[in-house]
């Protein structure tokens, strides 16, 4: 069972690749699953004005969706392909964030922080947003959203849920209780989380989450899910061998998969 749940695309304004080459380089590559999950369009900044090319437009979404479903439809002989969405959580637009997600027929819907009001924590054009910051204040801030996001309930799954550290900025003391009480309420809502192997292409170069984070899941249960979190086709599973292997040398024994919103898990 080789999956891959986290791809963007073109359309998203800052990956390469139309949604049909992902889907023949999964086929090439011999995936048994391919999740779809590009970026929900922009609710709390006006994208003509923010930071360019951060998120497909409004008018796109339906757009994505029916070429989603199309190639879904015309390669089920060679692979399945999973409908999702990478539905940023920002705190305060919640019933907009609803109102997309509710409005289309999606596998599933991964939970993201990636803002911190307008500041983009994963965007390297916005490494000022650092400057004359407490790290462990922002540290804390994140793992709040991350909380919120969970408890929201529009979501199947956490994101890349320790991406804070991406840029190698550290606070000066642990931060094991913020990512403790985070994976806890993971567990209290009945989420999973994803190991989004990304992170080794990063500063941080570690994957999202860290070992002790994954040791912790399998500890109290947390299912996880795998993504590479690829922007272009050729990264499609980048890193996914490391994952696995590290997910099996920790004790899990089963992977975590989507389909209409329902998860299940799979033997890997």
């Amino acid at each position: 069972m080789l999956i891959d749940y986290h791809t963007h695309h073109v359309r998203c304004g800052h990956a390469s690749g139309e949604l049909e080459e992902y889907v023949k380089r999964g086929i090439e590559i011999g995936l048994t699953q391919l999740g779809l999950s590009d970026h929900m369009p922009l609710l709390h900044v006006d994208p003509q004005t923010y930071w360019p090319e951060m998120a497909m437009p409004k008018e796109e979404l339906p757009r994505y969706v029916e070429e989603c479903l199309l190639l879904k439809a015309k390669y089920k002989d060679q692979i399945d392909i999973r409908v999702g969405l990478e539905g940023d959580y920002v705190e305060g637009f919640e019933s907009e964030i609803a109102a997309i997600i509710n409005a289309y027929p999606w596998d599933y819907v991964i939970g993201s922080v990636h803002f911190l009001g307008e500041w983009d924590i994963s965007d390297f054009r916005q490494l000022a947003g650092w400057e004359g910051k407490d790290i462990f204040a922002v540290y804390t801030q994140y793992y709040e959203a991350v909380k919120k996001a969970v408890r929201t309930g529009l979501y199947d799954y956490i994101g890349h849920i320790d991406m804070i550290k991406r840029f190698g900025y550290v606070p000066d003391r642990d931060t094991w209780e913020l990512e403790k009480a985070a994976l806890d309420t993971v567990k209290e809502y009945g989420l999973a989380i994803e190991l989004n192997a990304s992170g080794l292409r990063h500063p941080c170069k570690e994957m999202f989450p860290s070992r002790r984070m994954l040791e912790y899941c399998h500890k109290v249960g947390i299912s996880v899910t795998l993504g590479s979190d690829a922007h272009q086709p050729e990264r499609l599973s980048q890193y996914l061998e490391e994952a696995r292997e590290l997910l099996k040398a920790i004790g899990f024994n089963e992977i975590a998969t989507f389909s209409a919103r329902k998860r299940h898990l799979v033997t890997f």
